[in-house]
């Protein structure tokens, strides 16, 4: 068995940051998918709050992904994903917390029941999307040419909107030409495309059809 285990459902975009973590380190973990609408009794256990992710690592047992992420970097620091200067870890920090917010506004985004809610959620995306933008400078990742865990957080982000941009043009990129470049770097990255399973794609769009939101309608 694998020293560590990631824990998670399908789907988690929070799982998928600590896998390309893993995977960017160079570390082996083996994957455990559990259903959320029937979650076992031992995950329960694992989980107080019952979400995902949780990691396993020998005998401890971390949940809630920010947390995951910490432990992983102390844990193998011989390839750090965050910098080692306060500062600027800080600010690395900060930008992982906004992966983070995107992640609840592309929820709202797709769960937004009509037309009206929709175009206000879109709209909201593309204000957050232009202030990454600005953020961006020459390198070819979030902090220059060198990956990083907020690399790690936005990759999932984007991988979201493969689903969404096989329904329509939303419009969430456009104008953005350094973020756009910089998400299709990021799906290039090969800890990026095994950070979920083959048939992810599938599966999402499945899932986005039973959401009786606008954005089902348009599929």
């Amino acid at each position: 068995m694998h020293a560590f285990e990631l824990i998670s459902n399908h789907l988690c975009p929070y799982t998928q940051r600590a896998a390309i973590q893993l995977g960017e380190k160079g570390i082996a973990f083996e994957r455990t998918y559990i259903d959320l609408a029937d979650k076992p009794a031992w995950f329960l256990n694992l989980s107080p709050l019952g979400k995902v992710p949780v990691l396993r690592h020998g005998d401890t047992v971390v949940f809630e992904s920010a947390v995951i992420c910490e432990y992983i970097e102390e844990v193998s620091p011989a390839v750090p994903l965050l910098p080692a200067e306060p500062a600027a870890r800080a600010r690395d920090r900060a930008w992982v917390e906004f992966a983070s917010a995107l992640v609840g506004d592309i929820f709202a985004f797709y769960s937004a029941p009509d037309e009206a809610s929709f175009e206000r959620k879109r709209a909201e995306l593309t204000g957050r999307f232009a202030a990454l933008e600005r953020q961006l400078g020459g390198g070819n990742y979030f902090d220059g040419d060198r990956f990083s865990l907020v690399d790690s957080a936005l990759a999932p982000v984007f991988r979201l909107f493969d689903s969404f941009d096989r329904i329509a043009d939303f419009g969430a990129f456009t104008g953005l030409p350094r973020l756009s470049a910089y998400r299709r770097r990021l799906a290039e990255r090969v800890s990026v495309q095994r950070a979920v399973a083959s048939d992810y794609g599938r599966r999402f769009e499945q899932y986005l059809a039973t959401r009786g939101s606008h954005l089902s309608r348009l599929m």
